[in-house]
């Protein structure tokens, strides 16, 4: 039996967690969300997702934050960091790839189903 790839959404906006935990699932995902930064940091220290999709404007811990701190734990050294936000300037973009991101999206160019399909092409190239 094939293991279902598992996801991390990290995102505030309750519309776009449901949207995109839809179409994660749709899509095959074992999916489990957090809504806020501090929510994320009690997932990393238990869970082992393929893919973490994040999102930079949260309360408590910001994206920035979190993407320092996944990279600094053992257990998710293997998963795939993947931004997800509306700062979409050039200097947010390379602090992104530089604290680890492997990808960087800007939710206004991507449709969910396209978010979908960069997250499976990421761990198809891995």
């Amino acid at each position: 039996m094939v293991q279902k790839k598992s996801i991390l959404l990290i995102e505030d906006d309750p519309l776009l967690l449901d949207i995109y935990t839809t179409k994660f699932r749709e899509a095959g995902f074992q999916v489990r969300v957090a809504d806020s930064g501090e929510k994320a940091l009690q997932i990393f220290s238990k869970a082992r997702p393929s893919v973490i999709v994040v999102d930079i404007v949260l309360p408590y811990v910001d994206g920035w934050g979190l993407l320092a701190a996944a990279r600094k734990l053992q257990n998710l050294k293997h998963s795939k960091i993947v931004v997800l936000s509306n700062l979409g300037q050039k200097e947010e973009i390379e602090k992104g790839i530089a604290l680890g991101a492997d990808r960087y999206l800007i939710k206004a160019h991507f449709t969910p189903t396209q978010v979908v399909e960069e997250v499976k092409s990421l761990l198809v190239s891995s």
